[in-house]
């Protein structure tokens, strides 16, 4: 890996030692009183670098209030899956909905898994196009589907020029950057671009992981970042917050209604608006039907088991996520992610409330 890649790696807080009190954070009591106290426990994570900027700060910022240190390992969302289903970590985070096989295996070693929200982001289509800057190139998600099936070769293809007038395309091959690692932001992509391309749903299809028709891989969201700020006329595909702290320039995409929309935070939340959900959460959000709606936006989950092995560990990390969702929320924006909504947060709720040790509920209003 390039030093520039080497150099977009986000840091991550390191191992967690005690947990203190949760009152201190406005949450539920673990047990019946709100003055209980959770003995030390330590806690691990992996999955997702989609949310991983946001984690970073919550992890931070809930240790400074209780002592509660979190090891978060932003190794991508099919790695999360892997090892929550191994039992190798106290909670996996996907920003990809677990498949039926992935969900059964993981029941049948420690009983229902829950997909708890904590945010919603977009994912900007990114690229290093001289003299265009951030904004300016226009897309749909058909010629964003021929681009990636390689079908559209050139930048300054007759399909993409006619998006763009006024635009100096250059004449050059277009080099095309995807995840190299199982990934929930290649499953948001690719969820869009099966919605939008009978053909690209066919072929490649939606996953974590896909065959992809060609180019160049990258490790994780700061992996492709890296590529694409690399390579002269490249094209990829990162979480708006990794574009943003990079500067780096996206593409503004035509959405369902036919409006071109950039990746803006305002955007980002309007996909989420009317949409139908389920108690579950395992809903996704692209190609959304709303005007004014970004169209490559997606949940990011928290993988939690409902049967907890260890108390502690469990009554601890309950307390976490129920403080993500409430005053975790206020970290969101400033970071580039949308607050869960009312009804999301109450989806929420219900779903940490059913953590249990021993069939016992770990926390209580």
């Amino acid at each position: 890996m390039s030093k520039l890649v080497r150099s977009l790696t986000i840091p991550f807080s390191v191992l967690l030692i005690a947990a203190v009190g949760f009152s201190a954070c406005g949450g539920p009591s673990g047990g019946t009183s709100s003055s209980t106290t959770v003995k030390s426990a330590s806690l691990t994570g992996a999955g997702a670098t989609f949310p991983a900027p946001l984690y970073t700060k919550w992890f931070d910022e809930y240790h400074k209030l209780t002592g509660v240190k979190v090891n978060y390992q932003p190794i991508g969302s099919g790695g999360g899956i892997s090892q929550i289903i191994e039992g190798t970590v106290d909670f996996g985070a996907s920003d990809g909905i677990m498949t039926a096989e992935q969900q059964s295996k993981a029941e049948s070693r420690r009983g229902p898994i829950l997909h708890i929200p904590m945010t919603s982001g977009a994912v900007a289509v990114v690229y290093n196009l001289a003299g265009i800057g951030s904004g300016q190139l226009k897309l749909s998600g058909d010629i964003l589907a021929d681009i990636y099936l390689k079908k559209i070769t050139k930048w300054n293809d007759p399909a993409v020029a006619s998006l763009n007038p006024g635009i100096a395309l250059p004449d050059a091959p277009i080099a095309v950057v995807h995840r190299s690692d199982g990934s929930g932001t290649t499953y948001i992509f690719t969820n869009y671009l099966s919605k939008i391309s009978p053909e690209w749903g066919s072929r490649v299809g939606n996953a974590t992981s896909v065959n992809w028709p060609g180019d160049i891989g990258g490790q994780g969201n700061a992996g492709v970042a890296g590529q694409v700020q690399q390579i002269p006329n490249s094209i990829g595909y990162v979480e708006l917050a990794y574009a943003e702290q990079n500067k780096m320039s996206w593409a503004t995409l035509k959405n369902k209604a036919g409006n071109f929309i950039e990746p803006t935070l305002e955007a980002t939340t309007r996909a989420a608006e009317g949409v139908i959900l389920p108690d579950d959460m395992k809903v996704m959000l692209t190609d959304s039907g709303n005007a004014e709606a970004y169209p490559v936006v997606g949940f990011t989950w928290m993988l939690v088991y409902v049967n907890q092995a260890d108390k502690s560990k469990g009554e601890t990390l309950a307390k976490v996520l129920w403080w993500a969702i409430h005053e975790g929320q206020e970290y969101t924006g400033a970071l580039g992610y949308a607050r869960l909504a009312d009804s999301v947060v109450t989806r929420a709720e219900n779903q940490l409330l059913s953590i249990k040790y021993q069939e016992q509920p770990l926390l209580s209003r």
